[in-house]
């Protein structure tokens, strides 16, 4: 292998030792797509960075031999970060901090809003067909997103109590600073394959609520801020379409997707499954009033899982429900109601959290170990 593409080659590798991994396919797909994203001179220098956040002269003392300045590899880092190819992190610092980002999973894949084309496209879905087949699939609990339901389905007696990370409204009134908003990438990738989403003509459809994740955003030029009556407007429309909500995984998500299952790439691998409910984290479930429903049909056809059937009055599917609450806030009898399921299930506490447990089940008890005391020790992981 040249003297180049084993940068990519260690770099890979560096990406693939993530939570979401990234790893080698025969096609040699993998390194194309790295090559897209990343010159020589930045994959040497990602290599460098670590999965944890660490302070600009931490970073610097593994690449001062290059001969690189502190303030050349700011500058690299920054640039890096403007491309959407790392990450910088703000909140619960004095100053800035940087990491390695994932490939996928919200990362540097996602980031590309910008960027996209057919080619690219094309590549990264074989890509993702090859890597699929070399992965077990993740099952309820290993998603990366949850559902909760839309606002207006929530209206239950308080014997159905809603937790905070349950309720939309709660999420963006809790946000702990500004809210951005980023175009739907599963939506622009359905457009510039041809495709198009039969379900809405929301583009702005990703709502970011993390502070650093809202931050970085709008400075990579793919997002904007937004208030957060304005992020209530943007759920109300959601709601309006009939699409779902999925936070990230975690009682304190950093984005929060308005999917359909025309375009969303999760929900149409749950549509392909016979038991999306099993796959998937979601505390409710719709049950219909036969006595009020007059099977007018028009939850069936909001519903993103096809989990209604409509045969005189509506029946709903158990195996295909995931929550969602829009069949409940779309019927204008009030036959559909949002039933809570026992025992709930709680997310984990945050994000740093659901990547180490997704780390965990992909490397195994012993290898988890050995990172978590490179962490305890300052070393890159």
């Amino acid at each position: 292998m040249d003297t180049e593409n084993l940068v990519y080659r260690y770099l890979q590798k560096h990406l693939d030792s993530m939570p979401g991994g990234f790893p080698d396919v025969e096609s040699g797909l993998d390194i194309k797509i790295l090559k897209r994203f990343f010159t020589p001179e930045e994959a040497e220098i990602a290599v460098q960075l670590s999965m944890k956040p660490e302070p600009l002269q931490r970073v610097y003392r593994r690449v001062k031999h290059t001969g690189m300045s502190v303030e050349e590899l700011q500058q690299m880092l920054d640039r890096m970060m403007c491309k959407g190819v790392i990450l910088t992190v703000e909140e619960g610092y004095d100053e800035t901090h940087y990491c390695s980002a994932e490939f996928a999973m919200g990362g540097i894949f996602n980031f590309q809003l910008n960027n996209l084309t057919k080619d690219l496209l094309t590549d990264y879905h074989q890509y993702s067909d090859e890597r699929r087949t070399k992965e077990k699939p993740a099952t309820g609990g290993g998603l990366p997103l949850r559902t909760i339901p839309v606002a207006q389905s929530i209206s239950v007696p308080e014997k159905y109590h809603v937790s905070d990370y349950d309720s939309v409204r709660k999420l963006v009134e809790n946000a702990r600073g500004r809210i951005s908003v980023a175009n739907c990438i599963c939506r622009l990738t359905s457009q510039i394959l041809g495709e198009g989403c039969q379900k809405t003509d929301l583009i702005e459809a990703c709502l970011m609520i993390g502070p650093d994740h809202a931050r970085r955003h709008v400075d990579m030029g793919i997002g904007r801020y937004l208030t957060k009556e304005e992020a209530f407007e943007l759920l109300d429309k959601a709601q309006k379409d009939g699409l779902v909500l999925q936070p990230e995984n975690s009682r304190a998500p950093d984005t929060i997707c308005i999917c359909c299952g025309d375009c969303c790439v999760l929900l149409k691998m749950l549509n392909k499954h016979p038991r999306p409910v099993d796959l998937y984290v979601t505390n409710f479930y719709a049950e219909v009033d036969q006595e009020l429903c007059l099977g007018c049909n028009i939850c069936a056809g909001k519903c993103q899982l096809n989990a209604i059937t409509v045969n005189g009055t509506a029946r709903v599917n158990l195996d295909r429900c995931i929550g969602c609450g829009n069949c409940v806030a779309l019927c204008p009898q009030g036959a559909m109601k949002l039933m809570k399921k026992e025992p709930e299930k709680v997310p984990p506490k945050d994000k740093d959290t659901v990547n180490m447990n997704t780390l965990a089940r992909r490397i195994g008890g012993w290898n988890m170990f050995k990172v978590r005391m490179k962490m305890l020790l300052g070393m890159k992981v």
